[in-house]
This record gives structure tokens, C-alpha cells and sequence, in this order.
């Protein structure tokens, strides 16, 4: 049996400086969570992240028994936390441009992109292959991560995954394989002229 995963990524607030921090949702974003629930695959098992904008996320959602993950948690930014990116551009250039093209490198003091790559890649591997269909409600490092795994792909491309709010990655594997999963739109045939 193969296990079907469907990353949903956290819906997010609509200020207009994103920072690297975690908080509650506002209501435009729960509204939109909420309109996506109907439009979702039923799951078995559903998870979250810790953060307050995946929890929140799933509440919207209405998903009920919901396990909080820690390994789904997102990026540590260790001194970058709170600031947003033309702050951090403003005043650690060097320091950005090095994470941004090195996997490895960590000048923030936080989580390399490697380390959170490795660390999905190790969740996904660990899911029980009778877990079948799965929803994780994640952010949007965690749903990059899972791709650069599924495709093996080398961990620069991390930062060439898109992966906006409130839209979905679909996974499937067996024994440590994934493969990544296109969905098709609804079908809703044309009257007939």
C-alpha cells in the first residue's frame, strides 16, 4: 500500500512585510482557509506543524484530530526571527546572500536549508507504509524540503520550489520512494450550446 500525502501550506496573514516569525491568522486568512477545506482529499491521519499558523490553519480547515509534528516545524531562523527580509538585506547582505546560494550555510545561527531538507526526508522515509492518505498542514519550507526529497533533487533547488499559501504538494511513496503528484481541477463539463 502507498501512502498518499497532501501537503497543504498554511494560509498567511495579508500584512504587507513579511517577517520571519510565526503568529495568528488574521481574518481574511482564516476565511480563505476555511473556503479550501471543501476543496481538500479526505485523510485518514491529518498533522500539523507547530506553529500557530499551521494549528490555526487546520482549525479552519474543521479537520478534527489533529497531530501537532515537530519535525514539520519551520525553518529555525535563530537571530533572523521577527525581521523581514529588506531588514535583514539592509543589514547582514553578506550573511543572506551566503543562505540563499549555500545549503549549508547558517548565518542567522538557526537551521541550514540542508538540515531542514534532512529533516523532512527523515519524516516522510519514517511514515508507516499503511499510513494511507495523509494530510499535513505545513509552512512553506517544509513543503520545498519535501519536494527537493521526493525528486531527489540537489538541495539548491530548494529556493526554485514555489509553494504559496493555501496551496498543495501531493506526494506518494512506498519504502522510503515518493513520487511527486499532479492533481487535476474539478470537472465541470460545459452546457451544451
Amino acid at each position: 500500500m502507498a501512502v498518499r500525502l497532501t501537503l497543504l501550506c498554511a494560509a498567511a496573514r495579508t500584512e504587507r512585510a513579511v517577517r520571519f516569525a510565526d503568529g495568528p491568522l488574521d481574518e481574511r486568512a482564516l476565511r480563505r482557509a476555511e473556503a479550501a477545506a471543501g476543496t481538500l482529499p479526505e485523510a485518514r491521519t491529518v498533522y500539523t506543524a507547530p506553529s500557530r499558523r499551521c494549528t490555526g490553519t487546520a482549525e479552519a480547515l474543521g479537520r478534527e484530530a489533529v497531530t501537532a509534528q515537530p519535525a514539520l516545524r519551520d525553518l529555525d531562523m535563530g537571530s533572523w526571527y521577527g525581521r523581514t527580509l529588506d531588514e535583514i538585506a539592509a543589514t547582514d547582505a553578506s550573511g543572506l546572500v551566503s543562505w540563499l546560494t549555500d545549503p549549508e550555510a547558517a548565518p542567522h545561527g538557526g537551521e541550514s536549508v540542508e538540515q531542514i531538507c534532512d529533516r523532512v526526508a527523515a519524516w516522510l522515509d519514517a511514515l508507516p507504509s499503511d499510513a494511507g492518505r495523509v494530510l499535513a498542514v505545513v509552512e512553506q519550507a517544509v513543503a520545498r524540503a519535501a519536494v527537493v526529497h521526493a525528486l531527489g533533487a540537489p538541495h539548491q533547488a530548494f529556493w526554485r520550489i514555489d509553494v504559496p499559501p493555501l496551496s498543495t504538494v501531493g506526494l506518494t511513496g512506498r519504502d522510503g520512494r515518493w513520487n511527486l503528484r499532479m492533481s487535476e481541477l474539478p470537472f465541470s463539463p460545459r452546457p451544451p450550446r
